[in-house]
């Protein structure tokens, strides 16, 4: 699962309220603080970054889809990005996503060099998600 900024961001603002309460056990509301604090740095890093690593990954989806074409039944909307918007942006992301899904599935031990580009986008794609509090 990959919670979206904003729905950690409204945990983080119930959390807040929370802690708030006079009775929290002062360990309780510095566990709850770190947390916090350690939240809404990774929240602020996706954001910073997400319109630009959609993108990117929207471009390289589409460049595979388009090199795999002749793989694929029926037509494929590949859009654009015209609407900047991160929301416009992860909509194209899921329709492309399941497009190169579609096209593994039809290439997977037929067209080996085509398989091993649709993976390596796939291990790129993770990449690209990785925020700096992650180890490795």
């Amino acid at each position: 699962m990959n919670p979206t900024v904003p729905a950690v961001l409204a945990e983080l603002a119930g959390l807040v309220i929370r802690n708030a309460a006079p009775d929290v056990a002062a360990s309780d509301r510095a566990n709850a603080l770190g947390l916090t604090a350690a939240l809404l740095g990774m929240a602020a890093e996706a954001f910073d970054g997400a319109a630009a690593m959609l993108v990117t990954e929207n471009r390289a989806f589409r460049a595979l889809l388009q090199r795999g074409a002749s793989h694929l039944s029926g037509g494929l909307d590949l859009g654009d990005e015209e609407d900047l918007r991160v929301s416009a942006l992860q909509a194209i992301n899921a329709r492309l996503r399941q497009g190169l899904i579609d096209l593994h599935t039809a290439v997977e031990g037929v067209d080996a060099d085509m398989e091993a580009a649709v993976w390596h986008e796939l291990v790129a794609s993770t990449g690209r998600r990785r925020t700096a509090g992650m180890a490795g």
